[in-house]
C-alpha cells in the first residue's frame, strides 16, 4: 500500500508543478502605485458620518419596533 500511495503522491506533485503560475513583477512607477492606492481607497471611513450615501445599513434598523409581540399581550 505504501507503493500505491507513493505513486499517487508523485502523480499529484508532478501535476501540481505543471499548473504553477509565476507572478509577474509590478512594472509601475511608485507614483502610479500611489495613485492606484488612492483611487481604490473608499470615500468614507469608519469614523465618518454613518448616513453617507454608500454606508451599509443595519438589518435591525429596517424592522418596526414591537412587531410580533402584540399578539402575546392580548390574553
Amino acid at each position: 500500500m505504501d507503493k500505491r500511495l507513493a505513486k499517487r503522491h508523485k502523480r499529484q506533485v508532478s501535476r501540481a508543478k505543471e499548473h504553477i503560475k509565476l507572478s509577474e513583477p509590478d512594472l509601475r512607477t511608485p507614483e502610479q502605485i500611489k495613485a492606484a492606492r488612492e483611487a481604490s481607497r473608499p470615500t468614507f471611513g469608519r469614523g465618518t458620518d454613518g448616513n453617507a450615501p454608500n454606508a451599509p445599513q443595519s438589518v435591525r434598523s429596517n424592522k418596526a419596533p414591537g412587531t410580533g409581540s402584540a399578539a402575546k399581550t392580548d390574553v
